[in-house]
């Protein structure tokens, strides 16, 4: 049997294969971040369709900051019960699934002005320009806070675990980057320092949920710009997330949509694939430390997926878009049709009401005419 369809562990989770849907907004949720309808929908069809790992679209902790519309929310008790029927479902269809948490940060350019939004220093956001409020002492002990609620939380909902979003510019990210971090207190300057919030978000989570409660981080590879986060620095986060108890490790890029013109472009001594834009720098991570590693973008050919799992020490591979396009995939490649997933990387899924495939739906409403 194909590696990729063998059974693997995050911390004491069991997958049944190596393949995960990695975070997805939907824009599905109610505006207050409640489950719905056509959300239960979407999960129940990813858990039918094979995939051993579901995580959610972002969830925010607090209910005052929110980059989104439409996007899950965790910030108080009042959704524990639907998370619930939520997990209780993805579970009867033998799938397990964590739950991403995240506070976007300047990475947005949703409701400016009708709210605060946090940030290590008062730096723009490259892609938005948007500006955030530099972060007091007890505001930052506020989000470490809401970040270990959120993940009690998400324990007692029944989900298998929780991704901490470390990437993307949102605000962990800033907070690790040095372009973004300005700071001159003990959170800005050294490495070691602006490590610091994401290491007392991982600590204080530890302290409610317990050492066995799986917790991953996703982290930024490298910031693909002069004076951003370098690989060497995300090498050196990685081993202090083992160091302190972290359970997995997705290693992404902060380039949405954009990752496809630059393959074959080479940043920090690693070059963007064809498949798999980011597996170079998830392989000499996997080399670093003893927790699992998932690579994450560009993967859509199971042939190349197989190569890179015999190759190098990378546990799991983490789709989005071939999802979007095709929610059984899994299964198919499974049972034999190893045929290139139906998705055309062409970032027409990246709507403004949410992330869903246009092209194949398209394609099936017009065979269902033709039928």
């Amino acid at each position: 049997m194909s590696k990729v369809f063998t059974q693997t562990q995050i911390g004491n989770l069991t997958l049944k294969n190596r393949f995960v849907r990695s975070a997805t907004w939907e824009n599905m949720a109610t505006e207050e971040g409640h489950m719905t309808d056509k959300l239960y929908g979407i999960y129940k069809e990813l858990a039918e369709g094979g995939v051993g790992l579901i995580v959610t679209g972002y969830a925010n902790i607090v209910p005052e900051e929110k980059p989104n519309a439409g996007m899950m929310g965790m910030y108080d008790d009042s959704f524990i019960e639907e998370y619930q029927a939520l997990t209780d479902l993805v579970h009867q269809r033998d799938s397990k699934i964590v739950m991403q948490l995240a506070y976007g940060g300047t990475k947005t350019t949703y409701n400016l002005g009708e709210r605060v939004i946090f940030a290590p220093s008062n730096v723009p956001e490259k892609g938005t320009n948007t500006q955030g409020k530099a972060m007091t002492l007890d505001e930052i002990d506020y989000i470490v806070q809401a970040f270990a609620k959120a993940t009690l939380r998400a324990k007692q909902s029944g989900f298998d675990g929780v991704e901490i979003h470390g990437a993307h510019t949102y605000l962990i990210n800033q907070f690790l980057s040095p372009y973004y971090n300005q700071r001159t207190d003990q959170y800005g300057g050294s490495l070691e320092n602006r490590m610091r919030f994401l290491i007392e978000i991982i600590e204080q989570s530890r302290k409610l949920v317990g050492e066995s409660f799986p917790i991953l981080v996703k982290l930024t590879a490298t910031e693909f710009f002069e004076g951003g986060l370098t690989f060497y620095e995300t090498r050196v986060i990685c081993k202090k997330m083992e160091q302190i108890g972290v359970d997995g490790l997705i290693i992404s890029g902060n380039i949405h949509g954009k990752a496809i013109d630059m393959v074959g472009q080479s940043f920090d001594g690693h070059t963007l694939q064809q498949e798999g834009f980011f597996h170079q720098y998830g392989a000499v991570i996997s080399q670093d430390v003893n927790i699992p590693v998932i690579t994450v973008g560009g993967l859509t050919d199971i042939a190349a997926i197989e190569q890179i799992a015999e190759s190098t020490n990378i546990q799991c591979f983490a789709l989005s878009r071939p999802l979007l396009s095709e929610p059984d995939l899994v299964n198919r490649w499974q049972s034999g049709d190893r045929s290139e997933s139906l998705c055309e990387t062409c970032s027409k899924c990246r709507t403004k009401r949410g992330n869903f495939c246009i092209v194949n739906k398209e394609r099936k409403r017009i065979i269902a005419q033709m039928g």
